[in-house]
C-alpha cells in the first residue's frame, strides 16, 4: 500500500509519542508499504514551530532529515493538487488538511491521519 502521512502522524514517529496508535505503528513498519509526506506538511510544521515549538516540538530541517533517513518520499505539491483543493466539500476547513486530501485524492494515495474530522471525504483517508 502506498500511504500519505499527516503531518502529526510523522512528528508523533518522530518523538516516539504514545498518541501513535498501535494499528499506525504497524502501518509504518510493513515493509511492504510505501510513505509519501507533503511538502505542505514541511510548511505547516515551519510556520507552527516557529508560533508554538511546545506544540511542534520539530524543526522542518529536523522533518527533512528524518523522512530521508526514512526512506519516505517527498511529495511535492503541484497544480492538479492546488485545483482539487477547491474541489473538495467543506468538511474540514484546515488549509493544510486540505492539501494532503487533495494529494492523496490526486495520487491514488491513502491518507494515514488520526483527524477524526477527515474520514467524510472517502476511503482513502485511514483512521489510526
Amino acid at each position: 500500500m502506498r500511504y500519505l502521512l499527516d503531518t502529526h502522524i510523522v512528528i508523533w514517529a518522530m518523538v516516539g509519542s504514545d498518541k501513535l496508535s498501535d494499528r499506525a505503528y504497524s502501518i509504518l513498519q510493513n515493509q511492504d508499504n510505501a510513505f509519501y509526506v507533503s511538502s505542505a506538511s514541511v510548511w505547516e510544521v515551519a510556520i507552527k514551530h516557529r508560533i508554538r515549538p511546545e506544540d511542534v516540538p520539530v524543526a522542518p530541517g529536523q522533518m527533512i532529515r528524518f523522512c530521508r533517513d526514512s526512506g519516505i518520499v517527498e511529495l511535492p505539491i503541484g497544480f492538479e493538487h492546488a485545483q482539487k483543493v477547491s474541489m473538495l466539500p467543506a468538511y474540514h476547513n484546515d488549509p493544510f488538511d486540505r492539501m494532503l486530501l487533495a494529494q492523496a485524492s490526486v495520487e491514488d494515495l491513502l491518507l494515514l491521519s488520526h483527524d477524526r474530522k477527515l474520514p467524510p471525504y472517502g476511503d482513502f483517508v485511514v483512521l489510526a
